[in-house]
């Protein structure tokens, strides 16, 4: 956990970063900094990247960030994504799986993510999404492994559940268009991420041949410069990206608006109290919240120990609520913490 605090008292916090980075580089360039000016601190530790490659990771200017923007909604007594500029007060989930394992009762086999779909549809979700078997798992990367599991989901919902897949993220061309060909056959609604985010001629070759939408990019680096080089080569149907990929909730905000001006959507990735806050207050789509990973032998409901309360609640029509707490809107179980510091 990374806590800013301030002369005045005012305090922000996020989960994330390195201790290490954050004590020895970023500390002694925030001392003194006024909190509130958020895009200077942003912007300086990105200028600092380009000196301390390795070190000053996107992880930590996301923390920092997340911080700052707790800090700000503390102080002005307001969830974030009211500070922000709100839209909406709920997003529907998807069901994000974990990766294809080999444990009995897992995610074993192409009936076992069937049978964790439907589940999930009780649950409340309206989508799901796969996470299909990488290396080491053995057989990793099967093209028509995936598909498999993939059809086996489609035959246990019905045709009108909005299904995705997300598959081994260095498949080459060939396999990638078979991935895409057999999931229109399918229905599907996008795939992501299926060959090396680095070759953007690979994803305008496959965009083009496709009629399923292609997302992306997700874990490129580059924060919004990278999303902005898709969007004008048409690599991507939909772009993609959350506060973990970019450095933070500010960047993520930028590339909100680069998509709304270029006329493309925008899928957060992944969870958290800062994607969930910047889904609330976009002005686009942003048509789901990422709820995962997910896991037939993972309580996902139960908060972990260091959380009062989980930050993603769901209802039972699944619509995950954004917290109307000031700043992230976290309750942090700090007894807990403070008894398992190291």
């Amino acid at each position: 956990m990374v806590t800013i605090v301030t002369d005045e008292g005012l305090t922000g916090d996020a989960f994330g970063g390195d201790q290490a980075v954050i004590d020895g580089l970023v500390r002694p360039l925030l001392l003194g900094k006024d909190p509130f000016y958020r895009e200077q601190i942003w912007q300086m530790l990105r200028e600092r990247q380009r000196l301390h490659l390795g070190r000053l990771a996107d992880s930590v200017l996301c923390a920092i960030d997340l911080c700052l923007w707790d800090l700000a909604g503390k102080h002005a007594n307001l969830p974030v994504y009211k500070l922000l500029g709100a839209t909406r007060d709920k997003v529907p989930a998807y069901a994000s799986t974990m990766c294809g394992d080999i444990i009995p009762g897992g995610l074993d086999t192409p009936e076992a993510y069937a049978e964790f779909a439907l589940k999930c549809m009780e649950r409340g979700y309206p989508a799901f999404k796969l996470h299909t078997w990488q290396p080491p798992v053995p057989g990793a990367p099967d093209p028509k492994r995936d598909i498999a599991a993939c059809a086996a989901v489609r035959e246990a919902v019905g045709p009108n559940v909005p299904l995705m897949l997300d598959p081994f993220h260095y498949y080459n061309r060939e396999q990638a268009l078979y991935l895409g060909r057999e999931l229109e056959k399918l229905g599907f609604y996008w795939l992501e991420e299926p060959m090396a985010e680095h070759s953007i001629s690979s994803y305008v070759w496959l965009t083009n041949q496709l009629e399923l939408a292609i997302v992306g990019p997700e874990t490129a680096e580059g924060k919004m410069y990278t999303r902005a080089e898709w969007i004008v080569r048409g690599a991507s149907d939909i772009s993609r990206a959350g506060v973990g990929d970019l450095g933070g909730l500010t960047p993520l905000m930028k590339t909100v608006g680069l998509c709304e001006s270029h006329g493309v959507r925008l899928e957060i990735h992944g969870g958290g109290p800062g994607n969930l806050h910047a889904l609330c207050a976009m002005s686009i789509p942003g048509e789901y919240y990422e709820r995962g990973l997910l896991h037939p032998h993972i309580d996902y409901e139960t908060p972990t120990p260091w959380l009062r309360a989980i930050t993603d609640p769901m209802d039972d029509e699944g619509f995950v609520h954004v917290s109307q707490q000031p700043g992230l809107g976290m309750d942090v179980n700090w007894d807990y913490i403070e008894d398992n510091l190291v």
